[in-house]
């Protein structure tokens, strides 16, 4: 990588680790800590309130996308930024699971997903882009652990309504990122887009990126619907609330570790394809292993640790390589739209993932969350078992 590239990719990093570190605090207590609040005692509108995030990311995805290919990318991506940080503080007001849900919405409304990957892949060579993204995405697989283990402990000092004004101000810093870190942007040309319509009709025709709005989709509803559960699971198995980190902090560091000695290796001796298909077998075997833990008792901590190292290493491979080949696929005229519409299918699987696992949960329990989990890995298996992966740019996904 040159310099600029070196700089190009860890701003978008920093960008998203300090917008998703906030997001992401809340997650291993946000069913427990949610059903406090009036309205809170029904799992699935404590669902919803995790979840709804999602779709109005998923609403504005696109605009924002379509908006950084005519536009400058920094000036959307600042505008997303404060209506997030916006949310986040009317999140921390709320006095009911009303309001929380009100500013979830307004959280998930500062769309800027794909204008911040776009930028990216405008600042990067083709043959460094995996390397680009993948610092992207291990920065939100260090930042998810990181919640995972400070979320818990940060909740005793600052409380739950305090985790929200943390994000905030954590959106406030990613501001500063955008304007001071992120390097200029190359100029647009007077041909670079090609409208609106003619953008969208370019992506949704695209069967490989299809194939990966299905993936990103599932892999997100799957990740949220699953911590509707865990919580709970540690805590019947012994493990209080405060002293979840135990389990999380370890097995994310470790799964993190087995993804830089692999990905990288194996996808330069070209077997990125089998280690792309492999991580998504290894979700759905843990969801099955999930499934099947009431027939066997009460689990261990140590079993249910297994199972979270193994959901990490899948689920760290993919979230490193899905975005990269993405942007590789995209033309570059349409680069904001494709990414657009990738990462409006990740907000929608947030959404969800979380409102749907709130309302199996209270249907059919923890068991039947992970059921709707396994179909889902299942289904995406079998439609990314076509994929290929060509010489074109190092890796290029073909239909």
């Amino acid at each position: 990588m040159t310099a600029t590239e070196w700089r190009a990719s860890t701003s978008p990093a920093s960008i998203f680790a300090l917008r998703l570190l906030g997001l992401f605090l809340v997650l291993p207590v946000f069913a427990l800590e949610a059903a406090k609040y009036p309205g809170g005692d029904d799992p699935a509108r404590v669902g919803l309130a995790m979840g709804i995030y999602g779709l109005t990311q998923g609403i504005l995805q696109i605009p924002f996308g379509l908006a950084s290919d005519r536009m400058v990318r920094k000036p959307v991506m600042i505008f997303g930024l404060l209506v997030f940080a916006l949310g986040s503080f009317l999140a921390t007001w709320a006095p009911t699971l009303d309001w929380l849900i009100a500013g979830r919405s307004l959280q998930g409304a500062g769309a800027i997903s794909a204008a911040v990957t776009a930028m990216l892949a405008d600042l990067t060579r083709d043959e460094v882009r995996t390397k680009a993204m993948t610092l992207v995405g291990g920065s939100i697989s260090v930042v998810f652990a990181l919640s995972l283990v400070m979320g818990p402990l940060l909740v005793n000092v600052i409380g739950f309504a305090g985790l929200f004004a943390l994000t905030g101000l954590l959106a406030l810093a990613a501001i500063a990122a955008v304007v001071y870190w992120v390097p200029p942007e190359p100029p647009k040309r007077a041909d670079q887009s090609l409208g609106h319509v003619g953008s969208l009709l370019a992506v949704l025709k695209n069967p490989p990126l299809l194939r990966l709005d299905l993936g990103v989709f599932v892999l997100h509803a799957v990740q949220l619907a699953m911590w509707v559960a865990i919580p709970t699971l540690l805590v019947t198995a012994g493990l209080s609330k405060a002293e979840h980190w135990q389990i999380y902090l370890p097995v994310s560091l470790a799964s993190f570790l087995i993804l830089w000695v692999t990905l990288f290796p194996l996808e330069k001796r070209g077997y990125l394809r089998a280690v792309f298909l492999a991580a998504v077998g290894l979700i759905l075997v843990v969801q099955i292993a999930f499934m099947a833990l009431p027939g066997f008792g009460q689990p261990s901590l140590v079993l249910l640790g297994a199972l979270l190292f193994l959901f990490f290493c899948g689920f760290n491979v993919l979230e490193a390589s899905q975005p990269s080949l993405a942007s590789r696929i995209a033309p570059a005229n349409v680069r904001g739209a494709a990414l657009g519409v990738y990462n409006t299918l990740q907000a929608l699987g947030f959404f969800a993932g979380g409102a749907a696992g709130g309302w199996l949960a209270k249907a059919y329990g923890a068991t039947g969350v992970f059921a709707a989990c396994a179909t889902l890995m299942l289904l995406w298996l079998v439609v990314a078992w076509p994929m290929k992966i060509t010489s074109r740019h190092d890796a290029a996904l073909a239909s």
